[in-house]
């Protein structure tokens, strides 16, 4: 948008693995990733299930959680945990031994990268930094393990697909998705209509002005229908 106020004719095509660009319902890339997380949830399914394990899976996200809520959902995780809805590790573990009573000997979290205790989500931008930079962990998923081991005594282990999530073939969803938004911005050029990002509204490519969107962020709201189904469903997001 700042190139476009300079004069620049510009055009902007919404692609990321996040699904984070406001203006628009679905970027390309990130049905992609929902498959490759997906897939990685599911593996882990087999190994927890024989060794009766504690298995948290890190799903790519820092600020915005839509791809752990998506990937999470499908590949049936049993704790979600976002950068937009503060977790209680007392309410992780109570979910964790909620369904060890119920003789299920293994629980999956699906865990974005910047997923955040409600103790930390308290303090200000700046100690939040200042904590994260003398943390002992890799990351928020180790240290969620750590916390589990010295309550539980129960093994837990950390898996990372990391950037095999933005990696790889793109899904034919992405592909068309792709195909039409790419479409739409041809279309724009020729109509010499600049300023815009080609987005998708209701399933329909729409030309939205880039100052309606630039410099926010579509973030998963608490009380989004798919949270409302997963909770509905018995996941815990640890609030």
């Amino acid at each position: 948008n700042l190139l476009c106020e300079e004069g620049l004719n510009v055009i902007h095509l919404p692609k990321t693995i996040d699904n984070d660009i406001y203006g628009t319902d679905v970027t390309f890339g990130f049905q992609s990733a929902i498959n490759i997380a997906t897939d990685a949830i599911d593996c882990i399914h087999t190994t927890a299930a024989s060794h009766n394990r504690v298995f948290i899976v890190e799903v790519m996200g820092h600020k915005v959680g839509w791809l752990t809520l998506y990937a999470g959902v499908a590949g049936g995780a049993d704790i979600i945990l976002l950068p937009e809805i503060p977790y209680d590790i007392e309410k992780v573990i109570a979910a964790i031994n909620k369904r060890t009573k119920a003789g299920k000997g293994f629980t999956i979290l699906a865990v974005a990268e910047g997923a955040i205790s409600k103790e930390d989500a308290a303090l200000s931008k700046k100690e939040y930094k200042e904590k994260v930079a003398k943390r002992k962990y890799p990351s928020v998923s180790y240290e969620i393990a750590d916390q589990i081991n010295q309550t539980m005594g129960s093994e837990v282990r950390v898996t990372v697909p990391g950037h095999i999530q933005r990696g790889g073939e793109p899904c034919p969803y992405d592909r068309v998705l792709s195909t039409r938004i790419g479409a739409g911005a041809a279309e724009a050029i020729l109509d010499e209509d600049y300023g815009i990002m080609i987005g998708v509204i209701n399933g329909k490519i729409k030309r939205v002005p880039l100052a309606d969107c630039a410099g926010k962020l579509k973030m998963v709201s608490p009380k989004d229908q798919i949270v409302k189904a997963a909770k509905q469903i018995g996941i815990s997001f640890g609030d």
